[in-house]
Order: C-alpha cells, then sequence, then structure tokens
C-alpha cells in the first residue's frame, strides 16, 4: 500500500503534544513531508485538521528545500538500526518489539545525555 493512502489515519494517531503549561495541542502546527504525499487529498486532510502542510511537489521543487527537516528523520532511523534487533524484526509480536523499540529510543537518549552531567 502507498504511504499516502493511510495519511489521514496517521494524523488523527498523533497524541496530544506536551510542552508549555496550559491545555496541550491536539495537532501539530506544520507536516514536513516529501514528493511522495504530493496529493490533494494530503493537502486537504492536513487543513481540515488545522495543520499546514509544507509538502514538496513533484517536478516543481527540490528536495533541498525539505531535506534541511528530513535530515533529522533519517538521522533517527539510522542510530535505531544500529540495533541489529530492530533492523532484523525477530520479534512477531508488536507489544515485544514496540518494547525493544523503547529500549532502544532510551539508550540513544542515555547516550546522548552522558557527556552533559
Amino acid at each position: 500500500m502507498h504511504d499516502s493512502v493511510p495519511f489521514e489515519q496517521m494524523l488523527d494517531a498523533i497524541p496530544a503534544i506536551r510542552g508549555k503549561r496550559g491545555r496541550p495541542r491536539r495537532r501539530p502546527r506544520k507536516l514536513h513531508a516529501d514528493k511522495a504525499y504530493d496529493h490533494r487529498r494530503c493537502r486537504r486532510a492536513c487543513r481540515q485538521r488545522g495543520i499546514t502542510p509544507r509538502i514538496a511537489r513533484r517536478g516543481v521543487e527540490t528536495s533541498e528545500r525539505l531535506g534541511r527537516y528530513r535530515w533529522v528523520i533519517e538521522r533517527t532511523f539510522a542510530w535505531l538500526n544500529r540495533f541489529r534487533r530492530l533492523t532484523i524484526r525477530y520479534e512477531r509480536r508488536i507489544d515485544i518489539h514496540s518494547a525493544f523499540t523503547s529500549i532502544a529510543c532510551s539508550l540513544i537518549a542515555l547516550r546522548a545525555l552522558e557527556g552533559r552531567f
């Protein structure tokens, strides 16, 4: 299935954003996406939910403009791929795989904070 098909379900699954005091935001302000999501239905789905779409257009925009935001995702995937058990999924149960992903994310955060304290 193409990534743009379950796009609306993905937007609805975004948890509340925490941070500042007061009522938490239900949705992000902007959505950055690559050319694979350049469809009217994706842009319409964002606008209906009050999200500003920043989606690269096919044949018009270069990938360099969105590259500064995309590298964060690619870097995170590279960090997670260092854990072989996540790269090659051995577990069939989603709860076990989710637990290993949480442990990997915790270890990545711990390594990032090690030199600061």
